[in-house]
């Protein structure tokens, strides 16, 4: 046996309002035809003023410990991913863990935008397997909504807000993540990008983005690191049950299945309800894909991501 790092629990948490294709038509020059056309996506989660990351990560995490039968006390490490913290700092991590009552426990934030869980869950899983910690929350939680330039109709209609959480558990077994890969290319940081900063502007700034650029290098990469992934787990493409992307445009994610080979019903999609959430679309699709009884113990998942930067990265688990 192998020290593996194992889900034992899954949970994800919406923000209460729900903005449907029609309701955006109303402010910004769209249709609901266009945007499913384009996107696949129908319907998307906006944070209310007292809905926050961090509020939405502690109601993914509750879920997710609930989900894993252990208790909030149990947990010594949270790693959350995020590219929209609550505060510059301290890390929205350490606002998860007060509000789980942990009084003591690592905690910090990772940002690789979109690929930001990927990236949590290789940083969790190293540590798991390094003994650093026993029982693990990795956590991807965005409020996007905040960041958006509501009269830009290329790029406002694409996003949610949301959060997906996860209880890895350090176990000597067979199952657990097999692999994870990851990348970076920093110089596309004008293909994918906010116009703000601490550092720079002094502002949050707005996302900005080159949708034609991003489409053409997220099929790519995401095929690559998939394969690559999969070499490294030992697997092959058919051993997979299930892949569960980031969800950012049904068309990427058609295109990504098809230059693999694979089927789409092995697809994992729920970019039609919560749009892209960037670090929270894998983790949420995990979730809804476990509940709903798709995603059963002893499946081959992979997950994949693509974000800004580029961010790129993958991992391979058995269930």
């Amino acid at each position: 046996m192998t020290l593996r790092s194992v889900i034992s629990g899954v949970g994800s948490a919406l923000p209460r309002k729900q903005v449907s294709n029609a309701e955006l038509a109303e402010r910004v020059d769209t249709t609901d035809a266009w945007i499913v056309e384009r996107t696949g996506i129908r319907n998307r989660h906006i944070a209310g003023d007292d809905e926050s990351t961090a509020s939405l990560a502690t109601a993914a995490a509750l879920r997710a410990i609930e989900h894993a039968g252990v208790a909030a006390a149990d947990i010594d490490l949270i790693v959350l991913a995020t590219a929209t913290p609550d505060q510059t700092f301290p890390s929205s991590a350490t606002k998860v863990q007060a509000a789980l009552g942990i009084d003591d426990c690592i905690a910090f934030d990772v940002h690789a935008v979109c690929t930001g869980f990927l990236y949590a869950l290789s940083v969790a899983d190293s540590m798991l397997r390094s003994g650093n910690a026993k029982k693990a929350l990795v956590i991807g939680a965005e409020t996007f909504s905040r960041i958006l330039d509501w009269e830009d109709r290329a790029t406002c209609v694409l996003f949610g807000d949301g959060a997906g959480a996860l209880v890895l558990s350090a176990e000597e077994t067979e199952s657990g993540i097999l692999a994870t890969k990851l990348h970076a290319d920093g110089r596309h940081n004008d293909l994918l990008f906010v116009d703000g900063g601490p550092s720079t502007t002094g502002t949050v700034g707005k996302l900005r983005m080159k949708g034609r650029e991003v489409f053409r290098h997220a099929v790519v990469n995401l095929s690559a690191v998939l394969n690559e992934v999969l070499t490294a787990a030992g697997l092959t493409t058919a051993e997979v049950d299930w892949v569960v992307p980031h969800q950012a445009n049904a068309r990427i994610l058609d295109a990504t299945a098809r230059k693999l080979g694979l089927s789409p019903d092995k697809v994992v999609v729920t970019v039609d309800q919560h749009a892209n959430t960037s670090a929270a679309s894998v983790p949420l699709a995990l979730d809804t894909a476990v509940k709903d009884g798709r995603i059963k113990r002893g499946d081959v998942v992979v997950l994949e991501a693509m974000g800004g930067g580029f961010t790129w990265g993958a991992a391979a688990l058995r269930y």
